[in-house]
């Protein structure tokens, strides 16, 4: 059995806003162990809406939708669904009861557009939202349905958990669970991870593990399905354990952790600050230790020229390279906040090779000792201030691990 998500808005597909809803939809279906095999985005357009959903009802047994039941002109999920499933659409006492009462309830004057929202398919299931204007409803086709949700984010979610998932697990039986451990990785880009790990790549694997890459990090998910929680978690520990042992202190963290808190953390634990300067990636990774209140982070100098080094007290011998630069200011930094722990980016640009690339020193400080690396970056400055970013903190992260 399987389900898929149609999110519904002509502003999804001209980049004007961002399609958050399908993700926390994919969360709670594979909280319950239902497959999600495909999304897809449509515009308001009534035509191309119907052909998606006719198809999405061939191949899916649930077939959620998210937007479009507004009450402007272009809203046409509601007619979409109708003529999708061969139904026309009747208006129902109830909802409208209850779209006059959220209003009253709010001094709001009530439109004459918002009696389209009390409109559904005939037999639909009307499902009424006490947190919104636009109701939903549930068109069951055979041993096939069709939920359609409001498009605002707090409205879809919670009548997607207080509503939709119940359904699903008493109408389908539902007892199975999606259980995901992600592994943070840092320091080994995907194809090389990918070549470490392929044998537990491949199709038909329960867990399945796979890749994503972002900006100087990859992430490893490990998804195991099972009858239940406790199952679904315990064939995820061995596959963990082994990809562990092959990829080792690459692995920083699992799930939601960060490098930064990871940091973070452990100077906390040790009772001591860290402090960074940055010349070139301007702030960066001062903005990344300072989330969260920033406990445990002395503070950042984002520095301009050499002179701004200067005042720090740092002295660059002739011709230093920007890993030498690095070096000096992660120790000066350090010193300068009276602090044990220190990081510093220095960039350079190298313009005799073509492209031109950047030149990126790095570097850590625990108590005057100093670990550096340099790298030659290439592409838009955003991005290679994101890269050395999470690269200075990995240093930071590998040189406190020496620690007790």
């Amino acid at each position: 059995m399987q389900a898929e998500i149609v999110s519904i808005g002509s502003e999804l597909l001209l980049g004007q806003i961002v399609d958050t809803n399908s993700a926390v939809i994919s969360r709670h279906l594979a909280g319950i162990g239902l497959d999600l095999y495909y999304k897809t985005a449509v515009g308001d357009n009534l035509a191309r809406l119907v052909a998606v959903l006719r198809q999405a009802l061939e191949r899916s047994e649930v077939v959620i939708t998210t937007g479009g039941i507004g009450p402007t002109a272009d809203d046409v999920t509601r007619e979409a669904v109708a003529l999708a499933t061969s139904r026309e659409l009747v208006f129902s006492q109830q909802l409208m009861t209850q779209i006059e009462a959220f209003f009253r309830a709010r001094g709001f004057k009530l439109s004459p557009s918002n009696r389209r929202q009390a409109f559904v398919p005939r037999g639909a299931i009307p499902v009424e939202n006490p947190v919104g204007t636009a109701p939903a409803f549930i068109v069951e086709v055979g041993d096939r349905c069709v939920i359609t949700l409001p498009g605002v984010p707090r409205e879809m979610e919670h009548l997607l958990v207080t509503r939709v998932v119940p359904y699903l697990r008493e109408r389908y039986g539902l007892k199975g669970e999606i259980r995901l451990r992600v592994l943070r990785v840092v320091g080994l880009g995907e194809s090389g991870i990918g070549e470490l790990l392929a044998d537990f790549m491949e199709k038909g694997r329960n867990p399945t593990v796979g890749t994503l890459a972002h900006l100087g990090q990859v992430d490893v998910r490990i998804a195991a399905k099972g009858p239940d929680a406790e199952t679904a978690q315990r064939l995820i520990e061995p596959v963990e354990a082994a990809i562990r042992g092959r990829l080792g202190d690459l692995i920083f963290g699992v799930d939601a952790e960060t490098l930064e808190g990871v940091i973070l953390a452990h100077v906390q634990r040790l009772g001591a600050r860290v402090a960074v300067a940055e010349w070139g990636s301007a702030g960066a990774v001062a903005d990344r230790l300072s989330q969260g209140l920033g406990r445990g982070f002395a503070g950042g100098i984002v520095l301009g020229d050499e002179g701004g080094a200067g005042r720090l007290g740092a002295d660059f011998p002739r011709g230093s390279s920007a890993e030498v630069k690095a070096r000096i200011l992660a120790d000066r930094v350090r010193a300068w906040h009276d602090v044990r722990v220190g990081g510093a980016t220095v960039f350079e640009g190298d313009r005799a090779t073509e492209p031109p690339v950047t030149v990126v020193g790095l570097a850590a400080a625990l108590d005057g000792g100093v670990e550096s690396r340099e790298y030659r970056f290439g592409g838009d400055l955003p991005s290679m201030k994101i890269r050395a970013a999470t690269l200075v903190l990995d240093l930071l992260r590998r040189t406190l691990a020496r620690l007790p």
